[in-house]
């Protein structure tokens, strides 16, 4: 099962994309990871890492495993949580970014105050663009599962993801694929709830 990894920052992400993207591409993505960077602080997962390694990987997903190039589509995945896990507004997203990433970002963000259960259900309805960054970011949530702190999370979302992201992976072969094979590689951690 491959997997992506962050930890050399973006920089070197940045660098190792310089075949594959436009300069002006990256430049857009230079202010959008800034723009992160700023917003999540000092912020950290569960793990500890910091928090932009987990939007730089969901970046390198739609980059390195499915081929996106699509700048709008790439922003997105970097600024994904910062309305949701962050003092970061929607208006504020679209004011630097503009109106498609905003509404992006706006489809993967789980309304404040909102039923988890609703938000995912909503998601079988995200237009193409926003399912890849929801995948992309799940996929990086999940793919070192086994390291969460907390058991029980772990097993509670494993089997949210089972339930909820697999079937909204069916429509996109790569994700299907990759996340059948974590399902089984990581099916153990169904008992930890």
């Amino acid at each position: 099962m491959r997997t992506f990894s962050a930890k050399e920052g973006w920089p070197a992400v940045r660098a190792g994309w310089a075949d594959r993207l436009p300069e002006a591409d990256l430049a857009a993505l230079d202010e959008a990871v800034a723009f992160a960077a700023r917003h999540h602080g000092g912020q950290t997962r569960p793990a500890g890492e910091p928090y932009l390694e987990h939007l730089l990987e969901a970046t390198r997903v739609l980059v390195e495993a499915i081929g996106s190039t699509d700048v709008d589509v790439l922003r997105a995945a970097v600024l994904h949580d910062v309305v949701e896990d962050t003092d970061g507004t929607l208006d504020e997203v679209r004011a630097r970014f503009g109106d498609r990433v905003a509404t992006l970002v706006g489809w993967v963000t789980k309304p404040e105050g909102g039923a988890r259960a609703d938000y995912l259900a909503r998601l079988r309805d995200a237009p193409d663009d926003a399912l890849l960054v929801k995948l992309a970011d799940r996929l990086s949530n999940v793919q070192r599962l086994d390291t969460h702190p907390r058991p029980a999370k772990r097993g509670a979302y494993y089997e949210e993801t089972v339930r909820t992201i697999l079937p909204l992976a069916a429509r996109h072969p790569w994700f299907r694929d990759w996340f059948e094979t974590w399902r089984t590689e990581f099916r153990g951690l169904a008992d930890e709830r």
